[in-house]
């Protein structure tokens, strides 16, 4: 019976004693970091300007998994087209500080809003979201749209997904969700990621650098926190008041996507009628980078159909 307990004991550990074991992100992890980094009022947050030092300014989030590499392709691209443009690590994520706290729409708005503040960027802006990022835009859309010139979603969250089964679980129990999520999450993270390993990137060795964040403490407790705040329930009040607000709106879905599913393209209608909405045949969860041609040029047309 006593080496049962045991057995059950070290079974229990290991998760935690895994994840004790990953490094943390400090400087010596950030040796190798492009762009910048700003001490904010939450914590160390990693940024990178793109572009020509002049410009209308382009701001891009992020999803829940990926760090704010996966924007190069697309923001290389807008940077042709005159866009300063602005790209950052959410916290948990890339080389910002892992920070505690639930990951809810104010926790999010004001890592945002604390960046812009610090890079004295006051308004005029084309706010890029993918996946949660598309949640997290749309979000400081609703509570500053002063601020917007345009909002373009990818992919985005916050129609109203519903969690089921062991993933709902984790994510409305305490402690033992917690427990789970370290056990379960990285395998099932690496099976995700590495089906993209074949497909043709804009940016280089993305499913590496996706994959490289499980080298790191902290990042499956920020997913968790993410699933567990800003994706937890759908965000149709935000899209309502960025409807009445007039802000041009763009969404951009992928025909084949698995994660989020197309069905978020009718409920965004209803929310917003006057949202343009694309579809981008062939493209899965990873349109920025794997069909980030098709992305931009869908942003040119709306940007050129507002300025006609």
């Amino acid at each position: 019976m006593m080496y049962l307990l045991i057995l059950l004991l070290v079974a229990l550990a290991i998760p935690l004693i895994v994840e004790a074991r990953r490094k943390p992100m400090n400087a010596n992890a950030r040796r190798d970091a492009p762009g910048e980094f700003a001490a904010l009022s939450q914590g160390v947050t990693h940024f990178q300007w793109i572009g020509p030092m002049r410009g209308p300014v382009a701001v891009c989030v992020h999803g829940l998994t990926t760090p704010s590499l996966v924007w190069q392709g697309v923001a290389q691209g807008l940077a042709k087209r005159g866009f300063r443009v602005l790209v950052y690590d959410i916290y948990g994520r890339g080389y910002s500080d892992r920070v505690k706290g639930l990951q809810d729409q104010a926790f999010l708005n004001k890592q945002l809003s604390d960046l812009l503040e610090d890079q004295e960027v006051e308004g005029d802006i084309t706010l890029l979201g993918y996946s949660m990022g598309g949640a997290v835009a749309t979000g400081f859309a609703a509570a500053h749209g002063d601020k917007l010139r345009q909002l373009v979603l990818l992919a985005p969250a916050g129609m109203g997904r519903q969690a089921k089964g062991l993933e709902r679980f984790i994510i409305r129990t305490p402690v033992v969700g917690d427990w789970l999520m370290l056990a379960l999450f990285p395998r099932s993270h690496r099976k995700g990621v590495e089906v993209e390993r074949d497909l043709v990137s804009s940016v280089d060795n993305i499913v590496d650098l996706q994959l490289k964040e499980l080298n790191f403490r902290g990042f499956v407790s920020a997913v968790l926190s993410g699933l567990r705040g800003i994706l937890s329930h759908p965000l149709k009040e935000q899209h309502k008041t960025v409807h009445q607000a007039g802000i041009p709106v763009l969404a951009i879905w992928g025909k084949e996507d698995s994660v989020i599913s197309q069905s978020g393209l009718g409920v965004l209608a209803q929310w917003n009628r006057h949202a343009r909405q694309d579809v981008i045949e062939g493209a899965g969860h990873g349109l920025p980078y794997t069909h980030t041609n098709q992305v931009l040029a869908s942003i040119a047309d709306a940007l050129q159909d507002e300025s006609s």
